[in-house]
């Protein structure tokens, strides 16, 4: 909501203009070529409105069967959600099957944490902790989503359970937050290890450059132990989307991802979903049904 987002591919909302974000519809009447009345569609600046006039050409066509009709996973783990967790994984985390990494996910419980480390094991880490808020938000990442461990980083010290979660340290770590939580995990991170930057949403309404710059004494950290931080755009790696999407929803339909979805039911409560995701009240995907 910043005026200045520092992202080239993100405009930010204007007063007096309907807002937009994710979304998935149907089709009721096509002058489009490639589209017909009853194709589910989805795009990246869907407004939040029951109906719209929306330009054809920037119209994704869906294929349902691909998510067992499912069509809110398009928006997730099927989706851009699902495809910067594994494409975050496979640029920018360099797992190596049976090297023993351990990987951290801040975020943890959140849309693209939570497929995140459930990746990070089916790519072959063979640890994955993870960091979340509540202690709901823990027990679920480790009975449902097959993380190693949780960390509630409210209560405690995240440094010191760290320690004891990670004897080994931390080869990957895959950061939604930035801040003192990343700070806590750098400063434990090995030799030659590696950072996906996904999101610094401690971060956002800070004035500065993007990636956000570390503090002095954990930059160097980083530089002596070639500790790789840098930013990652899903946007710029089109050509892997369709195959990337395919692997999602085979491992979604193997039962291999599972998926998690806070659903919040009606138009007129979209403001209160999306303030209720920034301060942590999802688990998984936040999602505003409007219509069946």
């Amino acid at each position: 909501m910043n005026e200045d987002t520092d992202a080239e591919y993100l405009r930010a909302w204007k007063l007096s203009e309907v807002a937009d974000g994710g979304g998935v519809g149907i089709v009721e009447d096509s002058k489009h070529t490639h589209l017909v009345k009853g194709d589910f569609v989805t795009s990246f600046n869907w407004p939040w409105q029951t109906k719209a006039i929306l330009d054809g050409s920037l119209l994704q066509k869906l294929n349902p069967q691909l998510v067992d009709g499912h069509l809110s996973y398009f928006l997730g783990a099927a989706g851009i959600t699902g495809l910067t967790a594994l494409l975050g994984m496979r640029e920018k985390g360099h797992v190596i099957p049976g090297a023993n990494q351990t990987m951290v996910v801040s975020g943890a419980a959140g849309s693209c944490g939570s497929l995140a480390g459930q990746i990070g094991h089916l790519e072959g880490c063979s640890r994955v902790v993870g960091i979340a808020g509540t202690d709901e938000k823990c027990s679920i990442l480790v009975s449902e989503m097959g993380f190693d461990a949780a960390i509630n980083y409210k209560k405690g010290s995240v440094a010191e359970q760290l320690q004891e979660l990670c004897p080994a340290g931390v080869d990957v770590y895959f950061d939604n937050v930035g801040g003192d939580i990343s700070d806590a995990v750098i400063s434990q991170m090995n030799q030659n290890s590696h950072i996906i930057l996904c999101g610094q949403i401690s971060q956002y309404n800070k004035d500065m450059s993007y990636p956000p710059p570390l503090a002095p004494a954990v930059e160097e950290i980083q530089k002596a132990r070639n500790i790789t931080r840098e930013r990652f755009l899903v946007l710029n790696y089109m050509d892997k989307h369709e195959a990337s999407v395919l692997q999602l929803c085979q491992w979604i339909k193997e039962g291999k991802l599972k998926v998690r979805e806070t659903v919040t039911r009606g138009l007129e409560k979209t403001g209160a979903a999306f303030q209720s995701m920034m301060t942590g009240g999802n688990i998984g995907k936040q999602m505003v049904l409007i219509s069946e």
